[in-house]
């Protein structure tokens, strides 16, 4: 298992981080403070080794994330050392560090300002291009966030990471097709990403489920979204928010009554018949019970669940018991 200082700090749970967070004056005592690139320096110790870096870089993100400015700043310094305030990473690392320890809007304000004159120099800086425009939402300019992100898209349009916030500031507008469209991009890149295909049927849901949507337009959203759950549990076999859409849409299919319908311009799509959606179902239900039993009782290899997914899994499944009679 890889070292925790190797996990992205998105990945870490509260938990963890702080646990690695508190190991930093630890890692960082025992790590060089300098090392040098020159091929006299390889050859009488060794190649330096990337994960290194890497760990730097985690190290700065969780130790941000739990309020150890110091340490962050000490791992900062010798990413610094190493590849110079010039490198594009760098930049955006030591503007991510400035937002972090900004006390207003004022001096985050300033930040982006310094991102602005960043891009003015050399617009094609990815990192920094993306740290402005997280700026830029944080800061409540939604609007100017979604067209900076249409603009990195055009210049790199295989950045899936670009699609999914893309996605997500439509979603946060409400405006459901556009946040399709862009999640749907995401899938054209990473095909067989199952948590992808899940989140393409949890906005179909949504879209399904918001106010004024025309009865053809939901069925059409439903049929859809079942697809998608579907698919994210056939790549991954034990995946608890694909079970949960699955459980959800067919339950809410079975309750409408809907039976199976074809769009009128030729395309076909399709709500799966009764005993189709009976059987989907019941499948869903078999699977959440047993990853909330196998989870709750620490099971060896059921404990990637967050307490959050299984509460929910319960609540769940809860719904399905009938009330006892007196």
């Amino acid at each position: 298992m890889a070292p925790p200082t190797l996990l992205p700090a998105s990945q870490l749970s509260p938990a963890d981080a702080l646990a690695v967070a508190q190991q930093a004056p630890a890692f960082l005592r025992s790590s060089p403070a300098t090392v040098s690139s020159s091929p006299l320096n390889t050859l009488l110790y060794g190649s330096e080794k990337s994960e290194l870096w890497l760990q730097y870089e985690n190290l700065i993100l969780t130790c941000l994330r739990t309020g150890d400015d110091t340490a962050a700043h000490a791992a900062l310094r010798r990413v610094v050392s190493r590849f110079g305030d010039d490198n594009e990473r760098v930049q955006a690392l030591q503007g991510l560090v400035k937002e972090a320890e900004a006390q207003n809007d004022g001096e985050l304000e300033k930040v982006l300002k310094e991102y602005n004159q960043i891009l003015s120099v050399n617009d094609t800086n990815i990192p920094v291009a993306k740290r402005r425009i997280a700026l830029l939402r944080s800061l409540g300019r939604v609007s100017e966030a979604a067209s900076a992100l249409v603009q990195l898209l055009d210049f790199s349009p295989t950045d899936s990471e670009a699609w999914s916030e893309l996605s997500d500031i439509y979603l946060s507008q409400g405006l459901y097709s556009q946040a399709i469209y862009a999640i749907e991009e995401v899938l054209v890149l990473a095909p067989n990403a199952w948590n992808i295909h899940a989140r393409l049927g949890e906005l179909q849901f949504m879209a399904a489920t918001a106010p004024g949507v025309a009865n053809g337009s939901y069925q059409q959203y439903l049929a859809e979204a079942i697809k998608r759950f579907s698919r994210s549990v056939e790549l991954c076999d034990d995946y608890l928010r694909g079970y949960y859409g699955l459980k959800l849409i067919s339950k809410r299919l079975l309750a409408d009554g809907s039976k199976p319908t074809k769009q009128g311009d030729g395309n076909e799509f399709v709500v799966p018949d009764t005993n189709t959606l009976e059987r989907l179902n019941e499948l869903a239900t078999a699977k959440l019970a047993e990853i909330v039993r196998r989870s709750s009782t620490k099971e060896r290899g059921w404990g990637g669940y967050s307490d959050t997914e299984i509460a929910a899994a319960r609540e769940l499944l809860a719904e399905d018991e009938s009330p006892i009679k007196r």
